[in-house]
C-alpha cells in the first residue's frame, strides 16, 4: 500500500503553458494521479476532449475514478502516442504535457522496490505487467554492463566498485530485496554528499534501465511534434539532468531552421524553417511549492510552441 499522496509538480505553469483551448483536444501522457488531467479538464468546455497516458496498472486503476465523458484513459506507455491516437482516430491535438520520470506514489510504495526506505522486493518496474525486474537485471548481466548502467545512469562515480560487488554477492545469494542492494552498495560508496543515502545514484541508475526512461523520452518527442497542430503546444516536466538534456537538445535542434551546406548556394527562403518555437524561459518550482514537496526542487518545466 501507498504510505503517500502525490502532488503534482508544477501544475498550474503547467497546465498554463498549454493555452488550454475550450475545444481543444489535449494529451497527458504521464497520467500518475491525475493531477495535472484534472486541472486540464477544468479548464475544457463541453466539447473538449483529453486523452491520458500511463504504462503504470496503479495509475490506470486510480483514473477509474474520473467519470467523465470528455476523457479517456489508456495503459500505454508515453511512447506508444502515436499508436494511441491512431486507435483513438484521433489526428493531430492541441497540446501535449509530459511528466517525466517517477511518481511519488511509486517511491513511496514499498512493493515497487523503487526506494531502499523500506525492505521490499527488487522491482522497480512501472509497468508490473510486462519486463525485466531489477532483481533479474542484477542477476542475469555482466559486470561491465552493471557498471555501465550505474555509471550513465546514475552518474556515480564508485560504479566499477559496486559492480564488482554486485557480482560477488549474487555469485552466494540472489539481490533480490532493496535491503541487500542498499546495504551492498553502501559497502562500497564510502563517501557521499550529505544528506544523500549512498544508494541512491545507484537506486535511480537501476531504475532509469529496468524502465527505459531515456530511451522512451528520446521516442516520445518526435511523435509529440508530429501529432500537434500548427500553434500547439508541448509542455515537458523533467527532474533530473539525463531527462533535462535530452528535452533541451530536442527543443533546440527543432526550433533551428535548417543551415545550408557549405558551398552550395542555397537562398535561405528555400530551406525548411524552424519547426517549433521555443516559448519562455525554463521554469522552475517556486520555493512556496519546494517548501511543501521537497520533491519539486529539481524539476523543470520546458515549453514550445508548433509553427
Amino acid at each position: 500500500m501507498s504510505t503517500g499522496a502525490h502532488v503534482s509538480v508544477l501544475l498550474a505553469e503547467a497546465v498554463a503553458a498549454l493555452t488550454i483551448k475550450p475545444a481543444g483536444i489535449y494529451v497527458d501522457g504521464t497520467f500518475g494521479r491525475g493531477g495535472h488531467s484534472r486541472k486540464i479538464l477544468e479548464a475544457l468546455g463541453p466539447q473538449g476532449k483529453l486523452i491520458a497516458l500511463d504504462r503504470d496498472p496503479v495509475a490506470i486503476e486510480a483514473g477509474h475514478a474520473i467519470a467523465d465523458p470528455r476523457f479517456t484513459l489508456v495503459h500505454a506507455a508515453f511512447s506508444q502516442l502515436d499508436a494511441v491516437l491512431a486507435d483513438l482516430s484521433v489526428g493531430q491535438v492541441d497540446g501535449i504535457l509530459l511528466d517525466i520520470g517517477v511518481s511519488s506514489p511509486q517511491l513511496d510504495t514499498p512493493e515497487r522496490g523503487m526506494s531502499f526506505r523500506f525492505d521490499a522486493p527488487l522491482d522497480m518496474r512501472m509497468d508490473t505487467t510486462q519486463g525485466e525486474t531489477a532483481a533479474d537485471f542484477l542477476a542475469r548481466a555482466e559486470q561491465s554492463e552493471i557498471e555501465r548502467v550505474i555509471r550513465d545512469y546514475g552518474e556515480e562515480r564508485f560504479a566499477n566498485a559496486i559492480a564488482k560487488a554486485l557480482v560477488v554477492a549474487r555469485g552466494e545469494q540472489r539481490i533480490s530485496s532493496t535491503g541487500q542492494l542498499a546495504t551492498l552498495v553502501a559497502q562500497v560508496v564510502r563517501t557521499r554528499e550529505p544528506g544523500q543515502h549512498p544508494a541512491t545514484r545507484s537506486f535511480q541508475a537501476l531504475r532509469i534501465h529496468v524502465n527505459r526512461e531515456l530511451e522512451e523520452l528520446s521516442l516520445s518527442l518526435p511523435q509529440c511534434l508530429f501529432r500537434l497542430k500548427p500553434g500547439g503546444r508541448l509542455a515537458v516536466i523533467s527532474f533530473h539532468s539525463l531527462e533535462d538534456r535530452i528535452v533541451k537538445r530536442f527543443l533546440k535542434e527543432a526550433a533551428t531552421p535548417a543551415q545550408p551546406p557549405k558551398g552550395v548556394p542555397v537562398r535561405a527562403a528555400d530551406l525548411p524553417s524552424a519547426a517549433i518555437r521555443l516559448v519562455g524561459k525554463p521554469v522552475f518550482a517556486s520555493s512556496a511549492e519546494v517548501a511543501v514537496n521537497p520533491r519539486s526542487r529539481s524539476a523543470v518545466l520546458r515549453v514550445a510552441e508548433k509553427l
